[in-house]
């Protein structure tokens, strides 16, 4: 039995704050051997980010570590100097992040940063450092290494980016890797790629890799042994098949319980999560119907969608005088039909730049079409004339990011009594009491209303986007990405909110999203769109289990799946 790589004893890290003291990770301990693929995983809060953090040395002030042992090949690493920690750091160990826009430098070119990477640890020549490059970015499969390595990181899709980050990340063929959630942000293509590739790499390299997520099928697919983190405590750990095909501790059950692929479409996740708690929306006007009822409710007809790039005037006048070519328009959406009926949910799936979220924002009125129709109810979404601008309130949107889609500055009760005071719902009298019913109706308690978004966890902003769009009495709601970088378990909670209010509000849905096994659980009919067209479309268990076009079938081929 040869020795662990890596040994960590009672680890405790915390972090002292002004109103508590935060035990992020509370008496941790596991090893991992060389060559091992190990999965940490748990919700946001359990501890299996600073975990890693800690092993490599990178925790931010207030965070330190108070009690414990990290043992890499025998050394000591709590408590190591800071130079000692930065020779082991980037060489012997490295860590690939969530989000490389994050880590990549956005004013240094891809080369750039992979040469500063090789200078920490070693002399290297100009030359002979483009030339190492080069070969780690072929090393991780991006095409035409030898232009990409002089690209600035914004010219690279989000897969491409995390490729790099992985390329700079075993530049030094190092012991070990930990991965924080690399691939939550990808498009379900690009993550079996990048899983299939970081398997072949630790094979290849005899490297050991701790791989960080919430996203238990991902885990399932790669890793050998699986360590499950809640409240900053081991809860359980064992042989991935193992553990996930009989959980014994009951929150790994409930992380099960929250995947979709685990439960019969249309029905409520995780035993209800999310359907209890919650008061029944406002009264409508609308009654139940069976689902898909009558004629089509919303109407895209035949629409198109350009963007033309901007010039300075620098910029046009040498197009003008034939020292400049002008850059081609991108055609997101190309001449695309759909009938969507009241009550309908509608999924709306494909890749990155597929042109779905242009194609939903021009659903919601947000983007004003190039060429075809949107009507709604048989009248015309858009006013005429040289500006058109969107004439109904009857859709509205819910955004992937609701950090991003409230403001920072208005408490949450403003922010969704704006519109419906502005379009004449309700008196300002009243907009306390009808902010409160939503918020009771999402399952909040009303007092939020006085608090500032960034009060809130992502689950909870999330609640508060939702009752937002539906506080303007909506018919058809336009739903972005809304659980795409949520936990398994506030994911299901936000599944079971649109399934109740769907429900109840008779809501016709048009639901965006990368997660195929979201869009089915979700979903009656789904269109599946590339580069700009739709390539199928069609009830929802029909698409999934025969899929005509090759590209519905590489898509639900890349799904993840869980080994149990």
């Amino acid at each position: 039995m040869t020795a662990p790589m890596l040994e960590i004893t009672n680890l405790r890290t915390e972090f002292e704050t002004t109103r508590r003291l935060v035990k992020a990770v509370d008496g941790v301990s596991f090893d991992v051997k060389a060559g091992e693929i190990v999965g940490l995983v748990g919700e946001s809060g359990s501890g299996k980010s600073i975990t890693g953090f800690s092993i490599i040395g990178l925790l931010d002030e207030p965070g330190k570590i108070v009690e414990g042992s990290i043992k890499f090949e025998g050394r000591e690493l709590v408590g190591l100097p800071a130079e000692e920690l930065r020779e082991i750091r980037g060489k012997s160990i490295s860590m690939v992040f969530q989000d490389p826009m994050m880590t990549l430098n956005p004013v240094l070119t891809i080369g750039a940063q992979i040469t500063l990477a090789l200078k920490a640890h070693e002399r290297v020549s100009v030359s002979h450092a483009r030339e190492r490059a080069i070969e780690a970015l072929a090393q991780v499969r991006i095409p035409d290494p030898e232009r990409k390595v002089d690209f600035y990181p914004h010219q690279l899709s989000g897969g491409m980016r995390q490729r790099v980050a992985i390329a700079i990340a075993i530049l030094h063929k190092p012991k070990l890797i930990i991965a924080d959630e690399p691939t939550t942000a990808l498009d379900v293509s690009i993550q079996a790629e990048i899983l299939v590739e970081m398997k072949e790499l630790v094979s290849r390299l005899g490297t050991a890799l701790i791989w960080i997520s919430h996203d238990l099928a991902t885990v399932s697919s790669i890793s050998q042994r699986v360590i499950v983190m809640q409240t900053g405590q081991i809860v359980e750990a064992g042989d991935t098949v193992d553990v996930l095909k009989a959980p014994r501790h009951a929150y790994t059950q409930k992380l099960l319980n929250s995947l979709p692929s685990r439960s019969t479409p249309g029905e409520y996740l995780a035993r209800g999560v999310g359907a209890i708690d919650a008061a029944p929306p406002p009264s409508n006007q609308r009654t139940g119907h069976p689902v898909g009822h009558g004629e089509p409710f919303l109407v895209i007809d035949n629409v198109s969608k350009h963007f033309e790039k901007k010039h300075g005037l620098f910029k046009s006048i040498a197009i003008r005088s034939g020292l400049a070519s002008a850059e081609q328009e991108v055609r997101a959406v190309r001449s695309v039909s759909l009938r969507l009926k009241r009550g309908e949910v509608l999924g709306l799936v494909g890749e990155s730049g597929s042109g779905k979220s242009t194609l939903g924002r021009m659903a919601a009125g947000i983007y004003v079409p190039t060429s075809g129709t949107v009507r709604l109810a048989g009248k015309a979404l858009m006013s005429e004339g040289k500006v058109p601008r969107k004439i109904t309130t009857a859709v509205q949107t819910i955004f992937q990011d609701p950090f991003s889609s409230l403001n920072g500055r208005m408490k949450v009760g403003d922010a969704i009594a704006e519109g419906p005071l502005a379009h004449g719902l309700v008196e300002s009298s009243g907009a306390r009491d009808y902010v409160a019913k939503w918020l009771a109706a999402v399952g909040l308690d009303p007092s939020f209303a006085d608090r500032y978004p960034h009060q809130f966890s992502g689950g909870q902003r999330q609640r508060i986007a939702i009752a937002r769009a539906l506080a303007m009495q909506p018919d058809v709601v336009i739903c972005d990405e809304p659980v795409a970088s949520l936990d398994v378990s506030i994911q299901a909670q936000i599944i079971n909110l649109l399934i109740r209010l769907r429900t109840e509000l008779d809501l016709s849905l048009i639901f965006i999203s990368h997660d195929l096994s979201v869009v089915r659980h979700l979903c009656d009919r789904v269109a599946v769109m590339f580069q700009g067209e739709i390539v199928e479309e069609g009830l929802a268990g029909t698409v999934y289990e025969s899929p005509r076009h090759p590209y519905t079938r590489r898509l639900l081929s890349a799904v993840p799946k869980m080994s149990a």
